[in-house]
């Protein structure tokens, strides 16, 4: 019986839901929302947080101070909450209100910001703003888009629980947002797992892989600023996801009982598109990384007059559709 005496303790994250049924290949979705933050970015803040606690750049009564579109936020807001340091987090207009209101609960300040910067749009913006309140307040900057601890955590955990559950796996698709879930697992496959293809998972109108910016507006992949932790040696591919396709994704897993998050719908509609063009049953097992859960989406992707207003009723239309048509058996 597992007895935990702080929240960032727990994380189940050895699940994996077979997909085949509804993929009509073999697709393994490798979950990891299953813990108090909600997200596999309570991975990457325990991982930065302990580091700076071994630097000493955190102390008691520290105040932790971090830009993040949503998940890292709740997932730092209770980390600091447990280990008693004070958390501000700079976040934009895009993050969801369900994560707003959890960062609240858990004792954050939360800064949204709404202008974007001229050259680097909303994450330039956030960035800004967080050095300010670090010279301004003496804050303590995690800085997860440059902090090796960030990768470190997936290296350490997510790759080789993937290698250790499917030995024999072709190919892992992984979601590129700050690229430290990417950068770890793709680390550890490479050096453990030669013969694993790595996908990166972005979103249509981030600039991560050199792609031109585009509006954005569902939090989480995706970014502004091409990422310092990325390493294009250990990518062997990229699959843009416009985010039309994210809702549809989202839409169809809860016609199999699943309510995931919009980087999980990414993610998952990356994988297929990918998997259709390629011989799926010469490379063996793809595995597939969800993030999160829909819980924080209910607003947004899974809100009928929001999916309208942005990407048009035919959505609607499409997804209701499908889901009399069925999945893929």
């Amino acid at each position: 019986m597992p007895i935990i005496t702080a929240p960032q303790d727990f994380n189940t994250d050895d699940l994996f839901v077979d997909l085949r049924r509804f993929a009509g290949r073999p697709l393994f979705l490798k979950c990891e929302g299953f813990n108090f933050a909600g997200s596999i970015k309570i991975k990457a803040a325990r991982s930065m947080v302990a580091a700076a606690e071994r630097r000493g750049d955190l102390r008691p009564g520290s105040t932790l101070v971090e830009s993040s579109s949503g998940n890292l936020g709740v997932a730092l807001s209770l980390v600091a909450a447990s280990s008693g340091y004070r958390f501000v987090c700079v976040t934009d207009s895009r993050c969801t209100l369900g994560a707003r209101q959890l960062m609240e609960t858990l004792g954050a300040e939360v800064r949204i910001v709404t202008e974007p910067h001229p050259e680097h749009g909303l994450l330039g913006a956030r960035i800004e703003l967080v050095k300010r309140l670090c010279a301004e307040h003496g804050h303590v900057w995690l800085n997860q888009y440059e902090n090796p601890g960030n990768w470190r955590a997936h290296y350490e955990t997510t790759g080789p629980q993937i290698a250790e559950g499917f030995p024999d796996a072709g190919v892992v698709f992984i979601g590129a947002g700050t690229t430290g879930t990417l950068m770890g697992c793709a680390r550890y496959l490479r050096e453990h797992r030669p013969g694993t293809r790595v996908v990166a998972i972005d979103t249509v109108g981030s600039v991560t892989f050199g792609t031109p910016p585009a509006r954005r507006m569902i939090p989480g992949l995706g970014t502004g600023i091409r990422p310092p932790l990325l390493d294009l040696s250990y990518v062997d591919d990229v699959v843009h996801v416009a985010e039309a396709d994210t809702v549809r994704a989202c839409r169809a897993l809860t016609g199999e009982g699943f309510c995931f998050g919009g980087s999980t719908g990414t993610v998952v509609s990356g994988a297929l598109t990918w998997l259709a063009e390629h011989d799926h049953e010469a490379l063996g097992p793809a595995v597939a990384i969800a993030p999160d859960l829909g819980d924080r989406y209910l607003d947004t992707v899974y809100h009928d007059q929001w999916v309208a207003d942005l990407y048009g009723e035919e959505l609607l239309e499409d997804d209701a559709a499908s889901r009399l048509a069925g999945p893929v058996r």
